[in-house]
């Protein structure tokens, strides 16, 4: 585990350790999608990792899916956020705001417009969405045309922008768990017969151009990705060119030199092996569920250079610290998870 403890180099930045902190929603944000008022006290809390990841902030009015989640494209937005950003770099850490368009994964009652959802193509994903009238099903989505698509390319590229102007160190686009730039892999989501449609080279193709236009804007240093090969969140379905695809898409990603590749495993390791190696930059790997036991494995043999947690870190503000001492660890509150105020949020206790 001794390993977990060095630096590590990530894009531009040098990272105090191989820890990350997951990016995990708490539906903790204002109405506008401003931070709420615990946000820097949240973050700050955790900063002891090497790199915070923020939860999924959206990068345009349509981009939100669920209650209460952060935006990053106003200048209410880039005001609370500079205090969260300041909070983490008191600690020593690197803040990326990770940018979540939700795609078809939305409600109309939960975003600021109030319009329908929009994706790849008409094709809902199945199952309700928690609003703030209770739980509803989540409608049709809009199928974007393809100058919605480039326009949507052009949203993620001012969204990071306006989270440097916010004093991020970088961001994360969410390439995974069933939201926007995930549906265009699936078939299953993304039916269209434009250039964003049909073999692997065209269903990547979104994820490549977002990835290239906010490199162009804020430096391929400050820019990373977070996929999900395998993953069926949000009734995904990859089908049989799913590991194809990945391999496709991470060997032309590279070509990017982007400060981190981070990868949420979902049990093909022979598939993670693969994509280490066609990655030659830093890679932070996420394993939902690992034994404490197995803390540091992946950095240890090399699979990985960073590992993220979510859910420790969330019940752990001092993670780094309880890994040192191998001190026993808080368990988390599900029930607290998403909305609220302090209670699960900023009261978790740490060591005396």
């Amino acid at each position: 585990m001794s390993t977990l403890f060095q630096p590590v180099r990530a894009g531009r930045y040098d990272l105090t350790n191989r820890v990350a902190m997951a990016p995990m929603t708490r539906s903790r944000a204002r109405y506008d999608g401003t931070p709420g008022e615990l946000a820097a006290l949240y973050y700050g809390q955790r900063a002891s990792v090497g790199l915070v990841i923020t939860e999924g902030t959206q990068p345009s009015a349509d981009g939100q899916g669920y209650l209460s989640t952060p935006g990053i494209y106003t200048d209410a937005h880039v005001a609370g956020w500079k205090p969260v950003a300041d909070a983490v770099h008191a600690h020593g850490s690197r803040l990326f705001i990770q940018l979540m368009h939700a795609g078809r994964r939305s409600h109309p009652d939960n975003t600021p417009h109030h319009r329908a959802p929009v994706a790849p193509s008409p094709v809902a994903p199945g199952g309700p969405m928690l609003t703030a009238t209770g739980m509803q099903d989540i409608p049709v989505p809009r199928a974007l045309s393809t100058a919605e698509v480039q326009a949507t390319v052009a949203d993620f590229r001012l969204a990071a922008r306006r989270a440097i102007d916010a004093g991020a160190d970088g961001v994360e686009i969410h390439g995974a768990n069933g939201y926007l730039v995930h549906q265009f892999f699936a078939p299953n989501a993304n039916t269209r017969s434009d250039q964003y449609g049909g073999d692997i080279a065209n269903r990547v193709r979104f994820a490549l151009e977002v990835a290239a236009a906010v490199a162009d804007e804020i430096g391929a240093d400050r820019t990373a990705i977070r996929l999900s090969p395998g993953s069926t969140g949000g009734g995904i379905a990859e089908g049989g060119q799913g590991p194809d695809l990945y391999r496709h898409l991470v060997t032309e990603l590279d070509r990017l030199n982007l400060a981190y590749l981070h990868l949420l495993d979902q049990g093909d390791e022979a598939l993670l092996r693969d994509l280490r190696a066609a990655w030659h930059g830093t890679l932070v790997l996420n394993r939902p569920g690992r034994p404490r036991e197995n803390i540091g494995a992946d950095v240890a043999s090399g699979l990985a250079d960073v590992e993220a947690y979510g859910q420790l870190v969330l019940a752990n503000p001092d993670f780094i610290a309880r890994l040192q001492a191998n001190a026993p660890m808080n368990a988390p509150q599900h029930t607290t998870y998403y909305g609220g105020a302090e209670a699960g949020y900023t009261d978790y206790p740490a060591l005396a």
